[in-house]
């Protein structure tokens, strides 16, 4: 309690200080509710730490307020994801009887793999939805923060032409079946699906890398484009670095003006062959990323899968990861997904999270461990952000512990991103008032309760024994109220059952499978 009053103190002065001695608070306009805009959200905005200096914010306007940052200690940064592999990758070695190493649970990824129904922008950009729901153990809540991009526009029309670079392991390992022959299957229907005016070009890798076919257009090669599919097979090591450098080379080769510019890369991720360390392998392409802003999509395949590799080159290489282990989610990826989701629509995107000193005594976020971005850096773009398209909605989870009969402002939840194409900043909050996260979690809405479900799931897989995670990792401590597996499946099945859902189902299975594992 001392801490905490030399805290406020000190936050007071400071507030004293940058204000002449007066402490403003809001910014103008009218409340919004749950969703409003960075520059008319009333309570608690988005804690911007150039107050003071005179300097104005990167979009050309002076700063209407001088309120100060509350204390550092109750704010959240971090760069968005929309990596769904660890889910993905947990879930088949789930199905193959075994339980996932803890160190491949990213529990975001667990709750991010499952689509929520929040509000919808019309443009480009997001909308923040920010709500929660108490625990049963005492003065804990989760607190949901939702993010949601607009719909993908139909991919026969309204999106910009894409340029798809394959870069495909054809390795040893890719022979087992699930692997390249998945791959391909999926490929072929893809090719089918894509339009005219879209390009293809097709990299493989083994010991070294080949450019099989340059970027070609759709239009009238589509039985070309097929044939240089069908013509792979499975030879020899895995270079990953020479495929993705080639990749890249590739890419920058058959660069569309106008168009989305991708590099797809699709591996089990076992380099064993050349340069293995993922921050060297970007370096290798990071004037191609960087000049021409061609993003990196992994899909990880195998009941092997080198899963932090993928993680690491798709994050650091602005892009994201899925898994996939069966023709179903290969379909799902390479013919619905990727065809509708070609296009951004955001760049280095980050998210911070302030919370009120006055209703909140503490919180953590869940997962996001690498995601994690400089409270003063949240403005600053040149600091690396997650890259987001159509279609997409991101969660983060907070475990907050409310200080008791906490009444008024919990939070205030800020994104900011980069217009893909002008690279002009812009910011959208949502807030959340206690008293409306005072309803039991178990009888919320069935999208706040998924989420629960997931990030539960996660941390009963990323508890492990106790050996991934030393007592010394501040990063991860247990969520409040963890229902044991037992007790999750049965909330899972019925979930399941009243939402009638294929992907709940799947999970419900899933966590049955851990706990009889368990």
């Amino acid at each position: 309690m001392e801490r905490y009053r030399i805290r406020r103190l000190r936050a007071t002065l400071l507030a004293f200080t940058a204000a002449g001695g007066l402490l403003l608070t809001g910014c103008g306009g009218s409340d919004t509710g749950d969703h409003g805009s960075a520059d008319g959200a009333t309570g608690f905005p988005a804690p911007d730490y150039r107050q003071g200096t005179g300097e104005q914010d990167t979009d050309g306007t002076d700063d209407e307020s001088s309120e100060v940052a509350p204390s550092p200690d109750y704010v959240s940064t971090f760069a968005l994801d929309v990596d769904t592999a660890s889910y993905g990758y947990a879930r088949r070695t789930l199905a193959d009887g075994r339980l996932p190493d803890p160190s491949t649970i990213r529990p975001e990824e667990f709750v991010n793999s499952f689509r929520q129904d929040y509000e919808r922008p019309d443009g480009n950009g997001f909308t923040v939805t920010v709500d929660g729901a108490r625990t049963n153990d005492e003065d804990w809540s989760l607190v949901r923060v939702g993010l949601a991009t607009r719909n993908a526009r139909d991919q026969h029309g309204g999106r910009p032409p894409a340029a798809l670079t394959f870069v495909i392991d054809i390795s040893g390992s890719m022979s087992e079946p699930g692997r390249l022959d998945l791959a391909q299957k999926s490929l072929d229907v893809m090719t089918d699906r894509l339009r005219d005016d879209d390009s293809v070009a097709l990299v493989t890798f083994s010991d070294k890398a080949e450019t099989v076919l340059p970027m070609t257009r759709l239009g009238g090669h589509r039985g070309t484009i097929h044939e240089a599919i069908d013509s792979l097979e499975p030879t020899f090591s895995t270079n990953l670095a020479a495929g993705v450098e080639t990749g890249y080379a590739t890419a920058v080769e058959g660069l569309r003006e106008g168009a989305t510019n991708r590099v797809v890369l699709i591996s089990d991720a076992l380099a064993n062959d050349g340069d293995t360390d993922p921050d060297s392998i970007l370096d290798r392409i990071d004037g191609a990323r960087r000049e021409h802003g061609i993003t990196l999509f992994g899909v990880g395949v195998g009941s092997d899968y080198g899963d932090a590799l993928m993680e690491r080159l798709a994050d650091k290489g602005d892009g994201h990861t899925t898994y996939v282990s069966d023709p179903d989610e290969a379909r799902k990826v390479f013919c619905e997904q990727l065809p509708k989701n070609i296009d951004l629509t955001a760049r280095d995107a980050k998210a911070q999270v302030a919370f009120d000193p006055e209703t909140v005594a503490e919180f953590r976020l869940v997962g996001y461990d690498n995601r994690r971005v400089a409270d003063d850096d949240f403005r600053d773009d040149h600091v690396d952000g997650g890259e987001v398209g159509p279609g997409h909605t991101v969660t983060a989870l907070y475990a907050v512990r409310t200080k008791p009969g906490a009444v008024g402002h919990l939070a205030t939840a800020t994104v900011r991103w980069q217009d893909p194409e002008t690279r002009t900043p812009h910011e959208e909050s949502g807030q959340v008032e206690a008293a409306s996260i005072d309803q039991p979690l178990w009888r919320a809405n069935s999208g706040l309760q998924v989420t629960a479900l997931a990030a539960y799931f996660a941390d009963a897989l990323r508890s492990g024994d106790g050996d991934a995670y030393s007592d010394a990792d501040t990063r991860w401590s247990p969520l409040p109220a963890a229902p044991s597996l037992p007790e999750l499946a049965e909330r899972a099945d019925k979930l399941a059952f009243s939402t009638d859902t294929k992907a709940i189902r799947q999970l419900a299975e899933a966590i049955h499978r851990a706990s009889d594992l368990t």
